[in-house]
């Protein structure tokens, strides 16, 4: 099964619930958004394979965000640190 076929949750959408779980709150009542943090587009865009690469990139990226430090994996995990 293809990446198209079951796509997950974007990495930037993956960090907002995570959080906004963590906070016991909505993510839209998040403050900063995340965008005054970190470029969502540009995070969604780390890891995506492109039309013409089957492959994926690894790797992690992470950020501070509301008192947290956010890891975002290339294996789709988002950790709170």
């Amino acid at each position: 099964m293809s990446k198209m076929e079951n796509p997950s949750p974007k990495p930037s959408l993956r960090v907002l619930k995570k959080v906004a779980d963590a906070e016991d709150v909505h993510p839209a009542d998040l403050s900063p958004p995340l965008a005054a943090i970190v470029d969502p587009t540009a995070l969604n865009h780390l890891f995506e394979s492109t039309a013409d690469d089957d492959s994926s990139r690894s790797g992690c990226v992470s950020f501070s965000y509301q008192g947290y430090e956010v890891v975002v994996s290339s294996d789709d995990t988002v950790e709170l640190r």
